[in-house]
């Protein structure tokens, strides 16, 4: 019998909501995957609720946690690491050395780079975030998730299609590209996974509030997917589906977060599936 997966997650964590460790730990929890989750920021809520209180983890103290599981040999048995939101340009350090760690210990081990920095209202990280990750993470990503956004901000391409995403995301050299939040005809928003063989699409439609934490909510999902095997297209379909199931239970509540926990069967089994289908590049 396979052993049960393992995941590190380094990116935000919050006292109360799901957004980051948030959103990705009980995601991959209840599809039976164990999360070593690492904080790159600690707050105590998402800063989209106006104030908060919290701090950026320093960078030695993300490198010193990573030293400590190094230590009792336990990086080998890690099978994929995840990275979001980072503080600091300089944690970047850190992450791609845990990376590279946890793939020298286990070279199947799979890196997914979620490249958080910004959405369609601009850029919020912190300035130098978007370009250390360019330089020292996307390299080292077997997948990589930016949202329309982040896409454009790393290729300096305007994204309006999803053949403008397929032909952007080619140009980033990594094996996997999905990317989310891209527009789609009929006022319906869509996910564009691009590999060197396809590239694949699914849409849904455009709901007047979303709550934070979908992106990385779908990161964590499609994750959760691929170490299990499945394609590509598949993983899409799954991790699309549950996120839109969730989106939409939780814009039907008087909800200000997610409701991850009170729509976890979706994480398992969506109540609806979405569609893929193929993309051409522009």
């Amino acid at each position: 019998m396979r052993k049960g997966l393992t995941v590190l997650s380094i990116q935000s964590d919050v006292v109360r909501g799901h957004v980051g460790n948030g959103a990705a730990r009980f995601a991959l929890q209840r599809l039976g995957i164990d999360v070593w989750a690492v904080p790159t920021v600690l707050l105590s809520n998402h800063p989209g609720h106006g104030t908060f209180r919290g701090e950026a983890i320093a960078a030695g103290r993300i490198a010193d946690l990573i030293d400590g599981l190094a230590q009792h040999g336990w990086l080998k048995r890690c099978d994929g690491v995840i990275s979001g939101y980072l503080g600091a340009a300089d944690q970047t350090a850190a992450v791609a050395d845990a990376v590279r760690r946890v793939k020298a210990a286990n070279a199947e081990a799979l890196y997914l780079c979620d490249p958080v920095f910004g959405d369609d209202s601009g850029a919020y990280a912190r300035a130098g975030v978007a370009e250390a990750m360019a330089r020292d993470l996307l390299p080292l990503a077997d997948i990589l998730t930016p949202n329309r956004f982040e896409l454009s901000g790393l290729t300096s391409r305007r994204i309006e299609t999803a053949a403008d995403a397929v032909s952007a995301a080619r140009t980033l050299g990594n094996a996997e590209v999905v990317a989310t939040s891209v527009p789609f005809p009929g006022d319906r928003i869509g996910t564009v996974a691009v590999t060197k063989s396809g590239a694949w699409a699914t849409a849904a439609a455009r709901l007047e509030r979303v709550l934070s934490g979908s992106g990385d909510l779908f990161a964590a999902l499609y994750l959760a997917a691929r170490l299990r095997a499945i394609a590509p297209v598949n993983a899409l379909v799954r991790a699309s589906s549950s996120v839109d199931c969730i989106l939409r239970a939780s814009a039907a509540e008087p909800a200000d977060e997610l409701t991850l926990v009170a729509s976890q069967n979706d994480l398992a089994e969506p109540a609806h599936w979405l569609d893929a289908v193929a993309v051409s590049p522009r």
